[in-house]
This record gives structure tokens, C-alpha cells and sequence, in this order.
């Protein structure tokens, strides 16, 4: 699977992911230099031998194929999902079909940018694969929803008319906080937060199907996931995604012999993602696992959700011990009572589906190349890992800005303006910063003469002809400062055009694609909006993409 070329246009602008400052450097590396960390993973994804290799484990491995469709196609029934969805669902009886995969946490509105950006870099992948290796592929987007933080995903940002994020909030209905987000059921409050985006959001021709779909998809009654599956399925179903709700009772039994062993080998999988860790450190990256040698991969669901760790007597679930044999055995026969840790989900993922890809974000990847021994240890094939696309979406005006100035778009992100500082000096007449500049180099020769020679008349001078220098020079800068003041009042456009940019790109401060919803540039553009982003977003690793919209 070779790169595409990666070119600017008058609607879209690339930038090299090594430039942000949040991009660690296992991400920058797996992007542009694998070979320096590709034992940690399954295959470059930039090489087609290791789409084809890929492909041949996920279609040998052993799997439920007809009894995963079954649970699946209950839940797209229950949830009335799209045609396209349900189609690309029934291809999945045949042993030739491959998957690729993404998935999130069920966010409320589905959740910022980013979110869309996932799944729609698996469907594009999976288009690829099917073009490419002539290999029926499909989609799946995997919701993670039995965590039980709810504040991680009761909200969701918009920017106003004036371009001011806002932050609108679900509240917290029975359980929010103790339960799997899964099992909170939306109240009263969601209808109140529609109401509230309604209010913020800027309206458009796109509003009103907007806010239809929103009250269609997040209903007072249904549970959090199924709110949530619903809403993607009514932006991406059409384009064949396979929502999966991974809080299923149903889906459990698929998965219970990956329980059992992991509880009849605990502590197993911890000790080989912390060795990882380890190694990874050794080469410069960071560990994103560090987890305890009693850590079990799994939580034990009752109500709530609670660890479960090791000692020698059994197992402790939180603060209730259990017999050994009796909880592997409750494994098996009721694997509905489980939930996998972090360490664990993609070996179950990947149990359920014939997965040649994941799509993951970059503290994602940081974590999933740790796991390889434990692939191996459950016998299950992993998969290649792609980065998923990543983008900043930004109005006409704004791109003028960052490509008539060049001006680079990580500038933005410092809530201060010292970078618009710095572009205001460089429109400067050129004479009047470099007689400043001139100036100050003048005035520290001189003064520095001076200091040399008072010695001889006065000792003590000397420190005074310092203290002097120190005081022009510090006056010299305050007349900069105000030079560059009067810069501002007198070219308070590019001060407003360096604004207007920056609030859409790094609002209060955040990259945008985690900040902002994504139902807020669909309300701005629509649907077409994601064929846009289809059509021009690239499937480079190493490439954040500004696309004007």
C-alpha cells in the first residue's frame, strides 16, 4: 500500500506531524522511519507485502464468523442501521472477508473531530484493500462503552457565531459515574443539551436535518452506546461502516475461552506488556502501559466495574476476594459478568473479527506496540496498525492567512501573541527593524568601550556605566514593543485574519480535532462535508492536513 503524493492545493495544506509538539516520537517514527521499531508490530503498513501477509493470517484464523454476523445484524436491527451497514455485515460469512477496524468511546454527539476522522480512515482503507488485493473488506467501527467515566464522555465542544468554543454538557443520569457508560440510560438532560447546541450552533441550510438526526439518535431512554451508534450509522451507514457495540452481553460467549485464560495465566499478559514497555524505553520511546504484575486484563462487571487482580490465595475484585477455579469457571460460563482491560480489548477485537488493520490514534499506537507477546500468548494473528488521518478544518479566510504568510499553522497554538508578534515584525518597513537592530548593537559597542576604559578615571564608574547600559537597553526595547504596538493599530487586519485563524484551529488553546465535535462542521457544511474529506484527505501517516471547508 504505497503513499500517495502529498501535495498542497488552494483547498487543502499539508503539514509534517514531527512539527506539533504533542506528537511523540514513537508516532513520528512509526510514520516515517518504521524500521526502527517495526519488531513491535505486525508489518509496515506502507508495504503491500504486509497488507498481503495480513490478509492471509486473518483469513486462516479460526472464527465464529456466522455467530459474530448474528449478534451484529440483532444489533443493527434493534438500532434500524442503514442498508449499506447491513449489507457489508452479511459479507462477513465469508471466510474470504478481511476487516479493518477503528473504534472510540461512545462521546456524546459522537464525540470531537477525531472520532470521524477514524472511522472514515477505515473506510477508506478498507475501499483500498478491496481495490487493490482484490479481497472482499469491510469497516467496523468498535464502540467502546463499559468504561465508567462518565465525564470523559457526557460532553461536547462547538464554536459559536464568534467563533468561541462552548462546551455542551449531558447530565448525570441514574448510575453516571458507577456503571459502564453503556448501561447509563440518557434522561431528561440530553434534550436539554440538544437544546443548548441549538442555541449555540450558527444556523445553516444543514441545521435543521441536523438537530433531526441529533433527537432521532439521542432520546431520552436509550442507553449511551445505542445513542451513539445510532448517530454514526446516520452520518457514515450509508458508506457501509459496521457499527459493533462492544457492551453486548450477547457478543460475550464469542469471547469467554479469552477470559478464562486470562484469569488461569494471571499476570501473564502485564509482565509482557511492561517488558515491552521496557524495550521500548531502551530505544528513546515512552511506555503507555506501565501496568502491576498482579494486574489482571480484566474487569468483573456487578453493577459497577471493578479490577480484578491477583495474589496467591485467588483474586481480589476490588475489595472482595474469590476463589480461583470459581471465577475462571464464571469466565466460561458467564463471560457477560467481563469486560477487558486496555491490554486485553484488541485481543478480544480481533478474536470476534478477521482484523488485518487497526486504525489508532498516536498514544493508541504507543500502547498497541507493547501487546505483540501478547498476541502471540493467545494465538490470535495481529493485525497490521494504521495512524489514523488527521486533520484541522478551517473557512477560506483563515487558509489565505496561513498560505499567504506561510505562517505555521503549530504557531497558533500558544494562547499569547507572541507569534503574531513576530509576523507583525516581520511587515516591518525593512529599514526600521534593522536600524533598531543596528541601534542596539551600536549602543552595546559603545557602552561596552566606555566600561572598559572608566576604570582608569573612576572604578567605581564603571559598574554605573552598566547600570546605564542596562537602562538604555531596556528603553531600546520598550520603544521596539512600541513600534511594534503601532505596527498593530496600523494593520489591525492581519492581527484580526491572525485571530480568526486561530480560534478555529486551536480553540482555548487545543488542537481542534480533540476539542470540536464533529456534528459542528456538519452543521456548517453538511453532508457533503464527508465526501470532501473522503475525496481529500490522504491516507499519509506523516501528513496533518488543513482542509478549508
Amino acid at each position: 500500500m504505497i503513499p500517495q503524493p502529498v501535495l498542497a492545493t488552494t483547498a487543502s495544506l499539508p503539514v509534517d506531524i514531527r512539527r506539533f509538539p504533542w506528537i511523540k516520537p514513537l508516532a513520528a517514527d512509526y510514520a516515517f522511519a518504521y524500521e526502527r521499531l517495526g519488531d513491535f508490530f505486525a508489518g509496515d503498513p506502507h508495504s503491500s507485502d504486509a497488507w498481503r501477509a495480513a490478509i492471509v493470517r486473518a483469513q486462516g484464523a479460526a472464527s465464529a464468523r456466522d455467530r459474530v454476523v448474528d449478534v451484529v445484524a440483532a444489533q443493527q436491527e434493534h438500532r434500524q442501521a442503514p442498508a449499506a451497514s447491513r449489507a457489508a455485515l452479511q459479507t462477513l460469512r465469508d471466510s474470504r472477508t478481511v476487516a479493518v477496524l477503528t473504534g472510540q468511546q461512545a462521546g456524546v454527539f459522537g464525540g470531537p473531530l477525531f472520532t470521524l476522522l477514524k472511522a472514515l480512515t477505515a473506510i477508506r482503507l478498507a475501499e483500498q484493500v478491496r481495490t487493490e488485493h482484490g479481497v472482499p473488506t469491510v469497516a467496523v467501527f468498535w464502540i467502546d462503552a463499559e468504561d465508567h467515566d462518565w465525564d470523559e464522555v457526557k460532553s461536547c465542544g462547538v464554536l459559536d457565531g464568534d467563533l468561541v468554543p462552548h462546551t455542551v454538557s449531558v447530565g448525570d443520569p441514574a448510575g453516571a459515574h458507577e456503571r459502564p457508560v453503556a448501561r447509563v440510560i440518557l434522561d431528561a438532560t440530553i434534550d436539554t443539551a440538544i437544546a443548548e447546541l441549538e442555541r449555540l450552533l450558527t444556523p445553516t441550510e444543514f441545521t435543521p436535518a441536523l438537530l433531526g438526526s441529533l433527537r432521532s439518535a439521542y432520546r431520552q431512554g436509550l442507553g449511551t452506546a445505542e445513542a451513539f451508534g445510532r448517530w454514526l450509522e446516520s452520518v457514515l451507514g450509508d458508506r457501509g461502516l459496521i457499527v459493533y457495540d462492544a457492551s453486548d452481553p450477547a457478543a460475550k460467549p464469542l469471547v469467554g475461552h479469552i477470559f478464562a485464560r486470562e484469569l488461569e495465566h494471571a499476570g501473564e499478559t502485564a509482565r509482557a506488556a511492561a517488558a515491552a514497555g521496557d524495550a521500548l524505553q531502551e530505544r528513546g520511546y515512552h511506555a503507555q502501559l506501565t501496568p502491576h504484575n498482579d494486574t489482571v486484563a480484566l474487569f468483573h462487571l456487578d453493577g459497577g466495574r471493578e479490577p480484578i487482580r491477583s495474589d496467591s490465595d485467588g483474586f481480589r475484585v476490588g475489595s472482595v476476594r474469590h476463589d480461583r477455579a470459581a471465577l475462571i469457571e464464571q469466565a466460561r460460563t458467564n463471560p457477560e459478568a467481563f469486560s477487558p482491560n486496555v491490554m486485553l480489548r484488541p485481543i478480544v477485537q480481533d478474536t470476534i473479527f478477521p482484523t488485518i488493520c487497526y486504525v489508532a490514534g498516536p498514544n493508541e499506537l504507543a500502547y498497541l506496540g507493547q501487546l505483540k507477546a501478547v498476541y502471540a500468548a493467545f494465538d490470535v494473528p495481529m493485525p497490521l496498525m494504521f495512524q489514523r488521518l488527521t486533520a484541522t478544518l478551517v473557512d477560506s479566510n483563515a487558509m489565505r492567512f496561513l498560505t499567504r504568510h506561510g505562517f505555521p499553522l503549530e504557531q497558533l497554538q500558544a494562547q499569547d501573541e507572541a507569534a503574531l508578534n513576530d509576523l507583525l515584525a516581520s511587515h516591518l518597513p525593512p529599514g526600521v527593524e534593522a536600524s533598531l537592530e543596528q541601534a542596539g548593537r551600536t549602543l552595546r559597542e559603545r557602552m561596552e568601550t566606555l566600561a572598559g576604559q572608566v576604570p582608569q578615571i573612576d572604578p567605581t564608574l564603571e559598574g554605573a556605566t552598566r547600570s546605564t547600559l542596562g537602562r538604555m537597553e531596556d528603553d531600546l526595547k520598550k520603544l521596539h514593543a512600541k513600534v511594534i504596538q503601532a505596527a498593530k493599530r496600523k494593520d489591525e487586519t492581519l492581527r484580526r485574519q491572525f485571530k480568526h485563524a486561530q480560534a478555529q484551529a486551536f480553540p482555548a488553546g487545543h488542537p481542534q480535532e480533540r476539542e470540536i465535535g464533529f456534528l459542528y462542521f456538519l452543521n456548517r457544511c453538511g453532508p457533503p462535508l464527508i465526501d470532501r474529506l473522503s475525496r481529500e484527505l490522504l491516507l499519509d501517516m506523516g501528513t496533518h492536513w488543513v482542509i478549508t471547508v
